[in-house]
């Protein structure tokens, strides 16, 4: 019996879009597809690759007066920002196409006469990409665009909250003239994932996502020899030194923490700041967050959005009550916005203090908009409250000191050390985490050995 999976709107409540879930036969066709169209993708030159994906992305970005009210719908981001997630996209899209040439060239060794060596970077096969909702284009763009480029065939299983996104996937590649088969969206259920994981048909497998659900990707995956790539999320932290801009360090950290409703694995989730400007980044950090609009994510005055769906909103109010119950102090009352509303998806921003370790938001993955900010008497101090987490995706310095920056970067257990800026996504360099924040790379030139194998030639040509 195959099922169906309604998405529903955050902005009201109400069925978006249903579909029904691809059944067996179904997915054993694509897989099949997928083998056979990768089999002559592989042989295509690499330039003939990107004039393919290019065109994808041109016809991607065609769509966007549909892709950007879409959004707001499925997941709530304010149509505001909806264009700036395919600006993202496009960017990461075009500079994993530029340096794949570079990127996937022969590594040739030190020559010795008689002798022809060389390393080639040989695709994979096919790679199963398990896209989540908050960043629907980003997220999934990171390796659909690379994995076709270094000779693989896709299969997308994106989330049922974005399942839209997935038809707009297909759809700009069906506009490119792709061959057939060689990209797919799929919609699954997370047993079908699973049994798809553990089947061998697949090569490599990139999710992002929790990290019990990380767990269960691997669990599927054992035994099968197959790579997995996992994007776990993140607690980040941002350390506020004596010596910041002070304005340019609140700006930056209010949209950091705040940004998406705070649904970002690289979100602003703990502040820690330098004793001596404490007072003052709280109070301009609080004015700040006061100016933030609540509301429908269609209405262009509006700079908070609703989080995914009301469970979400009451996780994050469940860990401010119990932040407050702890001793902590709530600087936002959220009677000043109007659209927050207890059981709702609905949730204002909040900025709390005289917060701990002990707190459930200091330390478990909020995804919401609310953050903690402590006072800190030493570099030293920070370091050890930033490293007391078990995420580590990204982290933030703020700082005029280039020098400190990079010293105390090398002491923090993450995957991207920023200064003077958070939340974002350089494509030129590696994403990856540590501890729960996941395993392995997108993105950059490293991105691609994760998408393909090395393949040794030792021709000896001289008898």
């Amino acid at each position: 019996m195959t099922s169906t999976i309604q998405l529903i709107s955050p902005v009201d409540g109400r069925v978006y879009a249903e579909r029904r879930c691809a059944d067996a036969a179904q997915i054993d066709q694509a897989l099949a597809a997928a083998e056979a169209a990768q089999a002559q993708w592989k042989r295509r030159p690499l330039s003939e690759r990107a004039v393919f994906c290019n065109a994808a992305v041109d016809a991607m970005l065609a769509m966007k007066a549909d892709i950007v009210p879409e959004l707001a719908w499925q997941m709530g981001r304010p149509v505001r920002f909806g264009a700036g997630e395919l600006r993202g996209f496009e960017e990461r899209a075009r500079h994993m196409i530029a340096i794949a040439p570079e990127a996937l060239a022969a590594i040739e060794p030190t020559p010795i006469n008689g002798f022809r060596r060389h390393i080639k970077r040989e695709p994979l096969g096919t790679v199963l990409v398990v896209a989540p909702w908050n960043y629907p284009y980003l997220t999934a763009v990171n390796t659909i665009i690379p994995a076709l480029m270094a000779g693989n065939s896709v299969i997308l299983k994106h989330a049922s909250q974005t399942l839209l996104v997935g038809e707009r996937f297909a759809e700009a590649f069906r506009r490119a003239h792709l061959p057939e088969g060689l990209f797919q969206n799929l919609l699954l259920s997370h047993v079908n994932t699973g049994a798809i994981i553990a089947s061998g048909r697949v090569q490599q497998v990139n999710f992002t996502g929790s990290v019990e659900a990380g767990k269960s990707m691997e669990h599927a995956a054992v035994g099968g020899f197959l790579g997995v790539g996992l994007e776990l999320g993140g607690k980040d932290p941002a350390y506020v030194r004596a010596d910041a801009n002070l304005e340019h360090a609140v700006e930056n950290l209010v949209d950091g923490s705040y940004f998406n409703s705070g649904q970002s694995c690289c979100a602003v989730e703990r502040i820690y700041v330098d004793e001596k400007i404490y007072p003052a980044f709280v109070e301009r950090f609080v004015a700040l967050t006061r100016q933030y609009v609540l509301g429908s994510p269609l209405d262009e005055a509006t700079t908070l959005g609703p989080l995914v769906n009301p469970a979400a909103a009451e996780f994050v109010r469940g860990q401010i009550a119990e932040a407050l119950s702890k001793g902590a102090k709530a600087l936002i009352d959220p009677k000043t916005f109007p659209a927050d509303a207890p059981g709702s998806a609905y949730l204002a921003p909040q900025v709390l203090v005289d917060v701990t370790h002990q707190m459930s938001v200091m330390r478990e993955e909020s995804f919401g908009p609310v953050v903690g900010i402590m006072p800190v008497a030493s570099d030293d101090d920070a370091i050890a409250l930033m490293n007391d987490s078990e995420f580590g995706l990204s982290a933030s310095i703020w700082t005029q000191d280039l020098a400190a920056a990079e010293r105390l970067g090398n002491e923090i257990d993450t995957g991207t050390v920023f200064m003077n800026r958070c939340d974002y996504l350089d494509p030129a360099l590696a994403w990856t985490g540590v501890k729960n924040s996941g395993r392995g790379v997108t993105l950059s030139r490293l991105g691609y050995e994760h998408l393909t194998r090395a393949k040794s030639f030792h021709l000896r040509h001289e008898i």
